[in-house]
């Protein structure tokens, strides 16, 4: 019956495939719950919540949404607000929870998923890794991404999924955001594995904050190129399917007209971006990092170089704010890293004249900066030749939102006016000629927010987690589903119209 209802909205939507997708997204441990169920193991986060003390109240996602037994209520809410694609990740832990053995729950489990979305007919989008990575594989590798023999874990997982689940999806994504788990996992330590140098003695029980970013980052690259390989050799692309990856960065506004904090904010931008996408459009690491971090980066063999270079069918971008940045000179410090290796200062208050960059949001790192959106869809079209671009997160939490009464809550309009102008700027951007396909708020719903636990809410559904996790449509519900039939292309003259006839306002 799965085969039969894959083969059928294959054909029904070939001709539809090409339309700009409106959507939301979520991510498996974030939302699913049934962390200790049907043949699920721990992840890298379950062991972090339960270890670390670093996640707020020590909370974790072991509950999360129940989206595990509810996918068809939360399948629900979308078809209710007209949505129809849905960014979602696949658990690892539970389709190989030891790494080698494949679970049938876990296969079972996504098959019903994926039949339930395609007939509602809403589209799946789905990312193989959004960062709970088997707690047997971290120790099988003794450190998970920072060494290579994690590379045929991850394909012998994206083999898995491609065999049981190719029919059913056409968009695929290899990971979620690589910056983030290599970076707070490898360096800071503020997410799983936790991992940092300890200059305190506290921070973290192990790790090597000087070298391990580049090696998780080299070592996700190297696997998102073999899970490619293995997606073209065996015909998995078939019928217009396609892979890429999801990045996540934030603009750099230049702190002042200097050349000095110009060049700066393109290094933030390389450090951030570049590091990942230069080996996917080009086959290695851009010459400025080379130089700066010297043999602590890793090296490409010219095979590995080759595999990687074109290793993309579009480019995935995750974004939410902006920051003023701001040259400081040749780092000359005991403690090398990732942050001081760029030689650049960031801040969300102008150092010369203390303007801040955008309205501040719940979360400390986010300010409201919608222009910040449009500057980086034009980057990455200029630097990478004007890839196809999908939009796959965007989106804010409220300033005290997860303290107000239920009523005051769902009535978001700070949501609703981040929506507005941030897809205004991506409409404005196409208009300008980038090729962006999608877009995707982040999230669905309220969700286990990693090291924030449940303390801030993303989700345009309202999550009540002390009264049967029930869902409730917020105000930005609602817009986002009125806004997606009334511009369905994202064009920026519809959106401008919409905008001066006051319908979406």
């Amino acid at each position: 019956m799965a085969l039969l209802v894959s083969i059928a909205w294959l054909t029904t939507t070939c001709l539809a495939n090409d339309a700009f997708k409106w959507g939301t997204a979520t991510a498996s441990y974030q939302v699913e719950g049934a962390a200790d169920r049907d043949g699920r193991l721990p992840s890298i986060w379950d062991v972090f919540c339960e270890e670390s003390n670093k996640v707020y109240n020590n909370e974790s996602g072991a509950v999360a949404d129940d989206d595990y037994d509810r996918f068809l209520e939360d399948i629900q809410l979308m078809v209710d607000l007209n949505l129809t694609n849905y960014r979602l990740s696949l658990a690892w832990p539970r389709i190989l929870p030891d790494g080698k053995t494949v679970n049938p729950a876990g296969i079972a489990h996504y098959q019903k998923v994926l039949n339930a979305l395609l007939q509602n007919g809403i589209e799946p989008f789905v990312t193989l890794y959004h960062w709970d990575l088997p707690q047997s594989v971290y120790e099988a590798t003794n450190g998970g991404w920072i060494n290579e023999s994690i590379v045929p874990y991850y394909v012998k997982y994206v083999e898995t999924v491609f065999t049981y689940f190719s029919g059913s999806v056409k968009k695929w994504l290899t990971f979620n955001e690589p910056w983030t788990f290599c970076i707070e996992g490898y360096d800071g330590g503020q997410h799983a594995p936790g991992r940092c140098t300890s200059h305190d003695g506290q921070s973290c029980p192990e790790g090597d904050s000087s070298t391990e970013p580049y090696l998780c980052t080299h070592n996700v690259l190297l696997s998102h190129a073999a899970a490619v390989k293995v997606f073209r050799e065996n015909g998995y692309d078939a019928n217009g399917a396609e892979i890429g990856i999801t990045l996540n960065v934030d603009w750099g506004e230049p702190a002042s007209d200097s050349t000095a904090d110009y060049n700066a904010s393109q290094r933030k931008l390389i450090w951030s971006l570049a590091w990942f996408a230069d080996p996917i459009f080009f086959g290695d690491y851009p010459q400025i990092m080379k130089d700066y971090v010297g043999d602590r980066l890793p090296t490409f063999t010219a095979q590995q170089s080759a595999d990687l270079k074109g290793s993309h069918d579009f480019f995935g971008l995750n974004h939410y704010t902006s920051a003023w940045i701001q040259s400081v000179g040749e780092y000359n410090g005991s403690y090398p890293d990732w942050n001081t290796d760029q030689r650049t200062s960031v801040s969300a208050v102008n150092q010369y004249n203390g303007t801040l960059i955008g309205v501040p949001a719940d979360s400390s790192w986010l300010y409201v900066v919608p222009w910040g959106i449009r500057k980086m869809l034009h980057w990455i079209a200029d630097r990478y030749h004007s890839p196809p671009i999908y939009v796959t997160e965007n989106g804010v939490d409220v300033p005290g939102e997860n303290e107000m009464p239920l009523a005051e809550a769902l009535n978001d309009t700070f949501r609703v006016d981040f929506y507005r102008e941030y897809i205004g700027n991506v409409t404005q951007a196409m208009s300008e000629g980038v090729d962006v396909r999608g877009y995707f708020a982040w999230s669905l719903m309220d969700n286990f927010e990693w090291a924030d636990g449940y303390s801030r809410r993303f989700g345009i559904h309202y999550v009540d987690y002390e009264n049967n996790i029930t869902r409730y449509n917020k105000a930005s519900a609602y817009w986002l589903a009125n806004y997606t039939q009334l511009n369905p292309d994202g064009d920026y003259l519809r959106h401008l119209e919409l905008v001066d006839q006051g319908i979406i306002g």
